[in-house]
């Protein structure tokens, strides 16, 4: 049996559905039922229980976007490194196998690679090069240290946070650390990038690694299912993708009515359309694929998600 840990949340939901499609027994866990946040109570719990496995998905990433983050630092901190450390002991304690929805937001830009040698890119600079030479842009591994953290400022909260949780918690334990790229699949609904990019006012352009939230939930339990060796994995379909792209391709599939107008540079975009700076950044995957487990190229998933696109009913009168 497997116990769920954020079971209403948006990756959990998706890690409900791919449980139930693999025929596995799981407790779907939410705070209403428990307050897993809680050693004592989640300690028993798991005691009496006695889970094969714990998927953490729960998290806070804030609505409409991280911004909101910067506003409810407490309620952030507490989900997204607090929690983690908690699951963390309490799994160290009795012994039980558990993988932790991390994110890929934090690090910053790209690795440039010139005469044998990185550097870092971001920005206008990173989709200048990526436009130009995109088989000189590599993307950080999970040997590299995250360089948008509170270790390593300026970075958002979200971002902070998550990065901290990851501190604490690798090495303890048996341990999977999955970090998905930016969320997407063929669902109309405000937490997907498809979604959001198709409800944005202005767009930024920035040069992403994305995950299908269907294939980054199906490569998590492939990690585990295969057993592969715990650790952290990037966990997001092959291949960097610029935001511009992906508009190209929501224009040229659903042919939507409006027009899409871009930020002009990123000093507008930080003046007038956000609160909080933002990842943009690239991952490599080898590792992931080195274990045998397999992903669809980002093209390729986003083309089938934007060629089954589910427009909901309140996308008529829900405004961005």
């Amino acid at each position: 049996m497997i116990l769920l840990l954020g079971a209403t949340g948006y990756m959990g939901q998706a890690f409900a559905t791919e449980l139930r499609r693999r025929g596995h027994s799981f407790i779907p866990l939410t705070r209403k039922a428990i307050n897993y946040g809680d050693f004592t109570l989640l300690f028993d719990y798991v005691r009496r229980v006695k889970p094969r496995f714990i998927i953490n998905a729960a998290g806070y990433r804030g609505r409409p976007n991280v911004d909101a983050c910067e506003e409810s630092r407490e309620e952030t901190l507490i989900a997204n490194t607090l929690l983690p450390q908690t699951i963390a002991r309490v799994c160290s304690m009795t012994d039980t196998p558990w993988g932790h929805v991390s994110s890929g937001c934090i690090y910053r830009g790209a690795k440039l690679i010139l005469n044998g040698k990185s550097q870092n890119v971001e920005g206008a600079e990173l989709r200048r090069l990526f436009s130009e030479c995109p088989e000189k842009i590599c993307g950080y591994t999970e040997w590299d240290e995250p360089n948008f953290s509170f270790r390593h400022a300026p970075c958002n909260f979200y971002s902070g946070t998550k990065a901290l949780a990851e501190e604490a918690i690798r090495g303890q334990g048996r341990v999977y650390i999955w970090r998905p790229g930016m969320p997407f699949n063929e669902r109309s609904e405000p937490r997907n990038l498809l979604w959001r990019l198709q409800h944005y006012a202005r767009v930024y352009d920035g040069v992403n690694s994305i995950s299908h939230l269907e294939d980054f939930v199906r490569v998590c339990l492939d990690l585990w299912e295969r057993q592969a060796p715990f650790g952290i994995y990037n966990a997001t379909n092959p291949g960097a993708i610029s935001t511009r792209h992906i508009v190209e391709m929501i224009q040229n599939i659903l042919k939507p009515e409006r027009r899409f107008e871009f930020w002009a540079s990123d000093e507008e975009f930080y003046r007038f359309g956000a609160k909080t700076l933002r990842s943009n950044c690239v991952l490599d995957i080898s590792k992931l694929l080195a274990t045998g487990v397999r992903i669809r190229p980002a093209e390729k998933a986003l083309d089938d998600a934007l060629r089954h696109w589910n427009v909901a009913v309140n996308d008529l009168v829900h405004h961005y």
